[in-house]
């Protein structure tokens, strides 16, 4: 019994060295890259509007996320309103990380996510502007949520929207 636990065991691992390992140097991705679509092609002007969009999103789930946890921080000692606007910062953080992955592949949803990423960073530079003159974080959040906003909506003038 012991012997066909142990060639139970050397199967599993032989099989998942064969799946693990591959020809392919260290330096190249292991998950497959999807190629930008028709809609923006490398080196193609629109490219540009994606890229940029897409280091927009990553930029402002950074700052939000940061945001969040100093607000959570101020919540723990004792002031409580600040409780939404970590909410706030944690929900805006998650919409720029999906608008940015969707951005980025040239996704049939871009006009979606992008819609939903400026409507989410609009109303979170507000909640952070409220606090914002004297909280250097809160400050930077909503200059960020700013920015983000702004490059969404730059992206929405270069989306193919679906015909209805």
């Amino acid at each position: 019994m012991n012997l066909i636990k142990l060639f139970g065991v050397l199967g599993l691992l032989v099989a998942s060295f064969a799946v693990a390992g591959d020809d392919k140097p260290p330096t190249e991705p292991r998950v497959p890259v999807r190629p930008p679509t028709a809609a923006a092609q490398p080196g193609d002007a629109k490219m540009s509007h994606f890229m940029d969009c897409a280091k927009a999103c990553d930029d402002c789930a950074r700052i939000c996320n940061m945001c969040a946890a100093h607000c959570t921080k101020m919540a723990v000692d004792g002031t409580k309103e600040h409780l939404v606007t970590a909410r706030t910062c944690i929900d805006c953080a998650t919409i720029c990380t999906s608008a940015s992955a969707i951005v980025i592949n040239s996704g049939p949803f871009t006009d979606l996510i992008c819609t939903a990423c400026a409507d989410a960073c609009k109303r979170c530079g507000d909640a952070c502007e409220k606090h914002g003159a004297h909280d250097a974080i809160m400050k930077k959040c909503m200059e960020e949520c700013r920015a983000c906003e702004k490059a969404c909506r730059m992206m929405l003038k270069h989306t193919i929207k679906p015909e209805k």
